[in-house]
């Protein structure tokens, strides 16, 4: 995290969701990977990355000792949906945040350059920022019947990741205004009251892990990066 000048930074790390559909008897950001949790996984990017001048994790209320003990950071309780832990998370922030990144726990292994791009695009004017990457599968819509319908052209389509950028007056009259609003993230928030978008090239290794293949392929990155060789300074191994 930066150490010196004006704190305009922030990220929120939301660990306040169940691990239902991963089959797990604990919430999903505390399954371990690689020897560490999914949620010290999640933050260490924001931690290490030098633009970022402080990092809050969001955690059910009775998970927030633990929490704290495995990341060292501020941990703040969240709520009963997912805006409401966001918005738990945005209060807690320093008055002179400009700047909110808002990153799924679940999602272990977002690249430096992915929270470049969101901060480079906030910077540059923009009031809320989705990394995005293309869909590589062919898409069909699927008729009442179960019938196959049309093919849809993949080139109108992304998968959103996070971690999601905002101006913070912008997220702060996002949930204000968007109580109630039927939006599976914040950008959705931002998008209902009439906010604009904008989006940016996310990466393959910021996937989210929901299921057990999820689960799987997190474990199987985790050994790869463990088995990586050092590299010493000048490039050489």
């Amino acid at each position: 995290m930066a150490a010196h000048g004006p704190r305009t930074v922030a990220a929120i790390v939301v660990a306040a969701g169940s691990g239902e559909r991963l089959g797990a008897d604990i919430p999903k950001a505390f399954v371990h990977v690689g020897g560490k949790t999914l949620l010290e996984h999640a933050a260490g990017p924001f931690v290490a990355h030098p633009d970022v001048d402080d990092v809050v994790v969001v955690a059910a209320a009775e998970h927030l000792e633990l929490a704290g003990a495995l990341t060292g950071l501020d941990v703040v309780a969240g709520g009963a949906t997912r805006q409401a832990s966001v918005a738990a998370g945005v209060a807690a922030l320093d008055p002179q945040i400009q700047f909110v990144l808002v990153h799924d726990a679940a999602r272990p292994f977002v690249p430096g350059v992915v929270i470049d791009a969101v901060l480079a695009a906030l910077r540059a004017g923009a009031e809320a920022v989705v990394p995005v990457i293309g869909i590589h599968d062919t898409v069909r819509r699927v008729a009442a019947d179960g019938t196959l319908a049309d093919t849809v052209d993949r080139s109108t389509l992304a998968a959103v990741q996070t971690p999601q950028g905002f101006r913070r007056e912008v997220l702060v009259e996002a949930h204000e205004h968007g109580l109630g609003l039927a939006a599976t993230d914040d950008a959705g928030l931002v998008e209902a009251i009439g906010g604009r978008v904008t989006a940016v090239p996310g990466a393959e290794e910021a996937f989210k892990v929901t299921t057990p293949a999820d689960l799987d392929r997190a474990r199987s990155v985790a050994r790869l990066r463990s088995a990586a060789p050092l590299t010493m300074p000048g490039g050489t191994p």
